[in-house]
């Protein structure tokens, strides 16, 4: 008689990783960690603190600024200087503080101005006589307008550059420091008009005092 074996199935141990393959597992989230790291403490305060972009919203800044452009906006030099006359800015609105726009800063803290249509005039210690501001960056000039307003020693009065469709100091009054957040220092799109401190404009003579 020939013996009969019954042979039990056994069901083989898990497979385990060679040694070089779980460390090579453990570097990858090690890394990831890291990765995760450098955003919390250096991606993060940069964009709070120090530049995050924008992109612009309508066609109040035309031509200087189209619709869909991509800026770079400096958050901290505003902490160490004051805004200049003919410096771009991005603020908060003073009625709704979560919307943000852009414009051009017209009058500084202390100014007297007055618009009569397209043309507007400055008085300040400076000047007790007044200048009249000179804006080549207008394309779009509005000539009805009429007003008269001074400014405490926190406030600057802000228009857009397409005077005729720009909804801004004129309509809302003026912008308090606090609210401003920074000046473009870049614009990266379009890209055939990639540049630094994109619209920045610096009057000389009479008109640049401040």
């Amino acid at each position: 008689m020939d013996d009969i074996r019954t042979s039990t199935a056994h069901t083989p141990p898990p497979a385990t990783p060679p040694k070089k393959e779980r460390e090579q597992g453990g570097g990858f989230f090690s890394e990831l960690f890291k990765f995760a790291l450098i955003a919390l403490f250096i991606v993060l305060p940069f964009r709070i603190f120090i530049a995050q972009p924008f992109i612009v919203s309508g066609s109040s800044m035309d031509p200087t600024f189209k619709n869909g452009d991509y800026l770079i906006v400096d958050q901290l030099s505003y902490k160490f200087e004051e805004p200049q006359r003919g410096s771009v800015v991005v603020f908060k609105y003073p009625q709704d503080t979560t919307k943000y726009f852009i414009k051009r800063i017209i009058g500084l803290p202390g100014d007297t101005l007055t618009i009569h249509g397209s043309e507007v005039t400055i008085k300040n210690a400076q000047n007790p006589q007044g200048f009249t501001l000179t804006e080549p960056y207008i394309v779009f000039p509005k000539t009805d307008d009429d007003m008269t307003i001074t400014l405490t020693n926190t406030q600057y009065f802000t228009m857009g550059d397409n005077r005729i469709g720009s909804f801004d100091s004129r309509s809302w009054g003026p912008v308090d420091k606090s609210l401003i957040i920074g000046r473009p220092i870049l614009r990266l799109f379009p890209l055939n008009k990639i540049g630094v401190f994109p619209g920045n404009y610096q009057e000389t003579g009479a008109a640049a005092q401040t």
